[in-house]
Parts: structure tokens; C-alpha cells; sequence
């Protein structure tokens, strides 16, 4: 199921998906199987966090908030209010630009579990507190813990995945964002009904990064970092875990192409943008500037309007949106790795385009009743198709393209580019509506949707396949 390099290391460099699945028939060794179950369960697991960070930065506040808020002492105080939720973008900022020092001077499996440390603090403090400073407190730490995870988590999933199944084990992350959010939903619908339950909603979302940080416990580092820091008996242990005696001549050989051993020097962050590494440095930041700028967070902020405007009840909107995002995930799971990633990323900018042109038109009163309707749609359509590329590629794409030298500084980088643009999407949405109106905002946002077409027709390179160390030779100038 995992495959084999092959008989010889050139033969590893011309085989697809489908000569994988060929060669694993004829050698299906129970060390291969063994290993394909270990690994396949080690990427899930670390993908789950997106689903963790979810559940603590939108979900466990949003519905309690005013709870919350009366509780601690700052009902009606908008800017107090604001802050409890705007405290954890802040956070997860600074968590982004460590988490490439912590993953590459501590491995990722360690870095996992030192992200998951200020979560729990987080969400305890947050539980136990009865002031508003330390209910920012709490939010800050859980934001750090945030910051931290989903670089780690896309570094992790790519480099213990082989080639040819990388797109479908990353999809994992999106897929475990989605059923975090929908758990969330459902932890947060006593909250109404049951005094002081937002505490239990803060107690309940530690136990996934406890959770998290044990089963790293069990996991195996990446070979990857354990080569480049010149550990190099170490990684070939590894790589027997993840596939098999068989497999770790031809993996280690490969891997000897582009990362070197005794290469050990900490990395700067000026040479990210160095004449080297700037152009994929701009492809990864790019990207993750244009997932944010397309809108996806101000359709979430806004739906519970557009659906309450049709006569739907919040409870249910969450539910509709929460089985349109469901299912553009599984759809990209499946086609992550057959149709490949710029593929995926053309049609979802795309559908995404469209679907805020199906929103301009239902903002418009010519359409009577059935301007409602195309809003709803419209919306669906949206974190569908956003579902199916935007949302999981970059965060598979970028440790794919970046070199295993900067691999974990550059996630840093492009995941505090996302973080700062998340923050002043939501901080500015409202503003703009209002001084805008929906048709010329959603217009705005249908052409930066448009823009990321062109962006990636012209600069992604496809990596369905490939190995790490081919898609740096393609993309990298030599040295």
C-alpha cells in the first residue's frame, strides 16, 4: 500500500502512484503493512490539531461569549468582548514565528508536544478564572499553542508521508478541522440553558491537546530532521518504522540528494528572503495571503446573518455550513493525490470566484424572495469549494515546495502572514460592509479570488508524486 522505492534509485524518480501500488503487490512484506498502519495513524493523529485549534479559538467563545461576558463582568463592552476573541489571533502570531525554532531545534515530534503545553494552560486558566484579565491570559496562551501546531502538524504530515498518498494523508488536517468545529458546535449547545457551562466547554478542550501531547509519546520523529541534524542511524530506524526494512536504502538515498548531515547551521530568517529561497518564500506567502483575502472568514462571520435573513435558525446554518466544509474536505481527500494539488487549487479559486458572484447577484433586491436563496447557495457553494482546495493545499503545498534546510522557518513565516491577515479580515469586515455594502464588497473578494487563479496558473508547480527532494531540485536554482 505504501509502495517501494524500487530496485534502483532512478527507478524510484520514475515511478508513479500506480507503479507503487504495483511493486507493494509483488513485495507486500508485513514490515511494509506494518509500517504503512503506523505512519497513516501518526498522520492522523498530528492532523487532528487543526480540529483542536478550532475548537479553542472560535467555537469555545463564540456561542458562550455572552455568557462569558456577563459572568466575568464586561456585559455590553464591545471592546472587551472583541479582545476575547482577538487575544488568540494575537497569540497564535507570535506562537507562528517560533514554531520553526522550536520544530528545527527540537524535532517536530517535541515541538507537537510543547504547542500542546500552553494550550491546556490556556484552556484551564480560561475554565477557573473569574476576571477578565485572565480570561485573556488564558486566550493568549491557547493562541501561542495555536500558532505553534499547524506549521508543526504540516511539516510532520509531509515528511513521514511517501509521495504518492502526501496529498491524502494532509487532507487529514482539513478533515479534522471540519469535525472539530461540528464537536465544538455540539459541546457549546447547553451554554443557553445551563449556567457557568462555558466553563466546561474551556475544561472540555484541554483534553484534545492532552491528548495530543501523549500520543506524540508513541509517534516517530521525522527522518527528515533527524538527517539534517546528522543523525543518521536514527533516521534510517525511523524510516524502517514508517516502511519497512526493504524501503530505507533507497529512502535514505534519496534523501542524500538535497539535505546534507553535517549541514547543522541554525537558519536565519534572512535567508528566507535571500535570492535562493525568495521565490518559493513569495509562492508560500502568496498563497497563504490569498486564502485570507478571498473571504473565507468574513462568509463564516456573516452566515448566521444571511441564513437568519432566509428564516433559518443559527443552530441549523451551523449545520449546513459545517456539512458544506465536511464534504469539500472528503471530496479533496479523495482527489488530492489523482487530480493533484494546482488542479484542485484552479477550480476551488475558481468556484470560489463564482460563488461571491452568486452572492453579488442575491444582494441585489431586483431578485425579490429569491435573492435569499442565492445568498444561501451562493454561501454553501463557497466553503464547499473552498473546502476542496484553498483551504487544505497551501498547508500541504508549502512544506512540499520549501527546501528541507528552511522547511520549518518558512512554514513559520507564511503561517504568521496568515494569522496577521485573519486578524484585520475580521477586524475590518464589519467596517466594510457597512461602508461598502455586500455588492462591492463580494465583488472585491470574487476578484482576489480570481487573482489567486492567475497567481497559481502561473507560479504553483504541480507536486503530485514527487518526492520532496525532486520537487526542491525543480524548483530550486543550484547552489
Amino acid at each position: 500500500m505504501w509502495g517501494r522505492p524500487g530496485v534502483a534509485c532512478s527507478m524510484y524518480k520514475r515511478m508513479t502512484s500506480r507503479d507503487y501500488a504495483v511493486v507493494d503487490v509483488e513485495d507486500n512484506s508485513e514490515e511494509s503493512g506494518s509500517g504503512t498502519y503506523k505512519s497513516s495513524m501518526e498522520a492522523f493523529l498530528s492532523s487532528r490539531t487543526g480540529g483542536y485549534h478550532i475548537i479553542l479559538l472560535v467555537c469555545v467563545v463564540n456561542e458562550p461569549l455572552e455568557s462569558i461576558s456577563s459572568d466575568l463582568g464586561f456585559s455590553g463592552n464591545t471592546m472587551a468582548e472583541g479582545l476575547v476573541v482577538s487575544t488568540c489571533l494575537g497569540g497564535a502570531f507570535i506562537g507562528s514565528l517560533f514554531s520553526g525554532s522550536l520544530a528545527d531545534g527540537l524535532g517536530r515530534r517535541r515541538a507537537f508536544q510543547l504547542g500542546a503545553v500552553p494550550m491546556i494552560i490556556g484552556a484551564l486558566t480560561s475554565a477557573s478564572t473569574k476576571t477578565l484579565a485572565g480570561m485573556l491570559l488564558g486566550r493568549l496562551l491557547v493562541g501561542i499553542g495555536m500558532g505553534i501546531g499547524p506549521p508543526v502538524a504540516s511539516l510532520y504530515v509531509t515528511e513521514v508521508s511517501p509521495a504518492f498518498v502526501r496529498g491524502t494523508y494532509g487532507s487529514f488536517i482539513q478533515i479534522a478541522t471540519c469535525l472539530g468545529l461540528m464537536a465544538a458546535l455540539f459541546i457549546g449547545i447547553p451554554v443557553r440553558e445551563i449556567a457557568g457551562w462555558w466553563r466546561v466547554c474551556f475544561w472540555v478542550s484541554a483534553i484534545p491537546a492532552g491528548l495530543l501531547a501523549l500520543g506524540m509519546v508513541f509517534c516517530s520523529e521525522s527522518p527528515h530532521w533527524l538527517y539534517k541534524q546528522g543523525r543518521i542511524a536514527e533516521a534510517e530506524a525511523e524510516f524502517e518504522r514508517l516502511l519497512g526494512g526493504a524501503h530505507v536504502k533507497f529512502a535514505m538515498q534519496d534523501l542524500s540528494k538535497s539535505d546534507r548531515g553535517d549541514d547543522m547551521e541554525s537558519v536565519k530568517f534572512s535567508e528566507l528572503f535571500s535570492s535562493r529561497n525568495f521565490r518559493v518564500v513569495f509562492i508560500g506567502s502568496t498563497l497563504f495571503a490569498l486564502q485570507q483575502l478571498s473571504g473565507i472568514n468574513a462568509v463564516f462571520y456573516f452566515s448566521t446573518t444571511v441564513f437568519k435573513s432566509a428564516g433559518v435558525p443559527s443552530d441549523l446554518a451551523n449545520v449546513f455550513v459545517g456539512i458544506s466544509n465536511l464534504s469539500g474536505s472528503l471530496a479533496a481527500m479523495v482527489f488530492m493525490d489523482k487530480l493533484g494539488r494546482k488542479m484542485l487549487l484552479l477550480w476551488s479559486f475558481f468556484g470560489m470566484a463564482v460563488s461571491m458572484g452568486i452572492q453579488v447577484v442575491g444582494a441585489s433586491s431586483i431578485w425579490g424572495s429569491g435573492a435569499l436563496y442565492l445568498s444561501v447557495g451562493g454561501m454553501l457553494m463557497f466553503v464547499f469549494t473552498f473546502a476542496l482546495g484553498a483551504g487544505p493545499v497551501p498547508g500541504l503545498l508549502l512544506p512540499e515546495i520549501f527546501p528541507g534546510r528552511i522547511r520549518a522557518k518558512a512554514m513559520s513565516l507564511c503561517m504568521a502572514v496568515h494569522w496577521v491577515l485573519n486578524f484585520f479580515v475580521g477586524l475590518l469586515f464589519l467596517r466594510l460592509l457597512e461602508q461598502l455594502g455586500p455588492q462591492l464588497l463580494y465583488s472585491i473578494f470574487a476578484a482576489f479570488c480570481m487573482m489567486a487563479v492567475g497567481f497559481v496558473k502561473r507560479n504553483v508547480m504541480e507536486t503530485k508524486g514527487k518526492s520532496l527532494q525532486e520537487i526542491e531540485i525543480a524548483l530550486l536554482p543550484p547552489e
